[in-house]
């Protein structure tokens, strides 16, 4: 049978804050018209100046990526089909967050009318630096509690047998519902990065020292470990 093992598990977070790098930007463009031919065709225009002028502005075309595409069909009265819808997301993210605001806004206008903007979010991308600080952070607040209540029990702590970790989703999201037509040009969003907590969560097992117990003048043994029940 296993020998019951005798140490504690604690858990502890560890929390930083930073300023946010990168901004995400969710566009998309919406187009109907009579035919799938026509309503695609002026999707895919504007979609294609939206992304010229995010290149322009200094975006890489590796920060674009499609999010989604869907053709569906319009309908009347009585279940008529009058023409079609055409939808296509795109995600840019900007890694100048100062200028932002002003490609954002270049976007929406090289788009036109079919132009859309569903929200933005703030994160940290370069973030290796602020998550090790937030470790030691959890690190050091965990093994103070440990001591603690080791030292309450009567017990010293011995070595550490294991750490697992969690490090959540950081993410400042600021959703914006827009739709082009509803915006006058120029305009440009008053776009706030602000600063962004990170934290991590760590669980850290000790195990206790075993006491030494006097048999004798100048000997000492250590104790049978307990047997398991």
């Amino acid at each position: 049978a296993a020998t019951r093992h005798e140490g504690i598990l604690v858990s502890a977070t560890g929390e930083v804050l930073g300023v946010p790098d990168t901004l995400r930007a969710d566009f998309a463009v919406g187009t109907t018209a009579a035919t799938v031919d026509e309503a695609l065709n002026l999707a895919n225009a504007a979609m294609t100046q939206m992304q010229d002028a995010l290149v322009d502005g200094g975006v890489a075309r590796a920060d674009l990526q499609t999010s989604n595409a869907s053709i569906q069909p319009t309908y009347g009265r009585q279940g008529k089909v009058t023409g079609y819808a055409v939808n296509e997301g795109l995600t840019a993210k900007i890694r100048t967050t100062s200028e932002a605001g002003a490609l954002i806004t270049a976007a929406i206008a090289a788009g036109g009318d079919a132009a859309r903007l569903s929200g933005v979010s703030f994160e940290i991308e370069q973030d290796d630096a602020l998550l090790g600080a937030a470790r030691r952070n959890a690190f050091a607040d965990a093994e103070a509690k440990a001591e603690l209540y080791a030292e309450q029990a009567g017990r010293t702590l011995g070595e550490v047998m294991s750490v697992t970790e969690d490090v959540p989703s950081n993410q400042i999201e600021a959703f914006i519902q827009s739709r082009a037509e509803a915006i006058p040009v120029p305009l440009q969003f008053p776009l706030q990065s602000g600063r962004e907590q990170l934290a991590v969560t760590v669980t850290v097992e000790w195990s206790f020292l075993r006491a030494l117990i006097t048999s004798g003048p100048g000997e000492a043994t250590l104790p049978a470990p307990p047997r398991a029940s």
